[in-house]
Parts: structure tokens; sequence; C-alpha cells
């Protein structure tokens, strides 16, 4: 397999800390060499790739949010779809990894890529998580949508020489509901191959994993440190927010004296 050592992070305005802070936090801990590529929807409507359409609702406390022209599900986010863009972006070739921004990596993410060195065979690996968040709006007081294997494709590793991925098309991307994208059916409906495990430490949810896991990469799913009403639910979760406010200054100041 040609491993071109691709990470792909989705993008959002509204998140720039975050996506500062997870692609400092990726350099810090690998002597590796990554393509960290941002998932900028604006960018990708120019390219033509994705078109999906939408409509600004307000909904509670008069924000107004995106909705899916298709099922008029929420749209949490501005990666919620483009991240499925991924195995055409790479040119079907290689291992892609796919992050959500609001991450950050305590640990060699080469030790990811590792995993398809020993399964050629896997189209996908990512964490299998049983969730289902009890919160309806994220941390911006954006509505969020419930999937059934919620917060499995916030961390995917892509075999994207892998056939079935010739199934899932640009236009799957567009016009295919929510729900089936982020349940993987273009690989249901195609192939007995099951989706490959990746250890739970590597999307660790705040608020969710187990205490006992020491996390390589905690997601801070239901808010985080750069949102000022967030608060940890969990004792041993400031530690993990002490890590990302000290990388945050330090990456400030960077930026400050460049």
């Amino acid at each position: 397999m040609n491993r071109l050592n691709t990470i792909y992070i989705g993008y959002d305005k509204r998140e720039q800390a975050y996506f500062d802070v997870l692609v400092e936090s990726i350099k810090r801990n690998t002597k590796e060499t990554y393509n960290i590529i941002p998932l900028y929807e604006d960018r990708l409507r120019m390219m033509g790739m994705y078109w999906r359409g939408f409509t600004v609702k307000e909904h509670a406390n008069y924000e107004l949010q995106k909705f899916d022209y298709l099922d008029e599900k929420p749209f949490s986010t501005d990666f919620s779809f483009t991240r499925f863009l991924i195995p055409m972006l790479n040119q079907y070739e290689g291992l892609a990894l796919y992050m959500d921004c609001d991450m950050f990596v305590r640990a060699d993410i080469k030790e990811v890529f590792d995993l398809a060195e020993k399964d050629f065979q896997t189209p996908l690996w990512c964490v299998h998580h049983n969730y289902v968040p009890k919160e309806s709006m994220k941390m911006d007081s954006k509505l969020q949508e419930a999937y059934s294997k919620k917060n499995w494709s916030s961390f995917m590793l892509w075999n994207c020489e892998h056939g079935v991925h010739r199934n899932l098309t640009v236009g799957d991307v567009n016009t295919k509901t929510g729900w089936w994208l982020h349940n993987f059916k273009w690989m249901e409906d195609y192939t007995s191959t099951p989706i490959g495990k990746i250890p739970q430490k590597w999307n660790w949810l705040d608020g969710h994993s187990p205490e006992t896991i020491e996390p390589s990469n905690v997601h801070f799913t239901t808010g985080g440190p750069a949102f000022s009403s967030w608060t940890s639910k969990r004792n041993i979760e400031q530690t993990y927010v002490d890590e990302w406010v000290q990388m945050f200054k330090e990456v400030q100041m960077e930026e400050v004296m460049s």
C-alpha cells in the first residue's frame, strides 16, 4: 500500500482555536511528517465537489443554524458531511486519517497509521463507540443529530485504495442523508468486510469514555475549553483541559512572535 501520510481535519471557522491546537499537538507528539489538510467547506464548493443544499432557520435562543435540505436535520458543524469526500480527495490512494477539529492529541499518531500495516484488506478503521449524546445542543447552541454510530465518523482511518470506497461518490456525499453517510451504508451494502477497530484511547470522549483509559487523543465533543460557557463534567478532564490551555497559549505566543 502506498502510504501518503495524510491527515484531514474538519474545519469550522467557529473553532479556529481548536484547529490550531490540534495541528500543533499532532506535530509535537510525532517524528513523522504528515500532510495536514483542513476541509474548508467554501473551497470544496468552489472546486465543485460539495454543493449540498441547506436552509437557514432560527431555533432556540434565536440562534440561526443550517438545516439539510434533504431531511431537515441540523448541520452541527461546517464539516458534518465533507469528511466523506476524503477517498476522492486522496485520489483513491494510500491512507488518510480524518479528525474532528475539537480534538487534542497526546501521543504519536503514527500508532493509528500502523494499524493498516497489519491488515490491508480493511476498508476503514474507527473507534466503535456505544454512545448517544444526552445533549440535544452542542457547545454553541447548535442543534445536533444523534446517529446510531454517533462519533464513529469523528475519527476515521481510511484505506482509500479499498475498492468499496468507489461505491461512495461525490454525488452520494451531496445527496444521501446524514443517516446513510454516518452509518457507512456504502460499505454495508457492498462488502462483508467489517469496519476495523481503533482503541478507544484514540477517540476519548469527554464526559463519556472511561476514566481508567489514558487518552491518546481527547475529543471535546461536549464543548471544551475554547467555549467560555463550557465546564468539565469530571475531575479527570481538568487535567486535559489544562494541557490544552497551555498549548493554546504557546500557539498564540508563537503567532505573536512570528
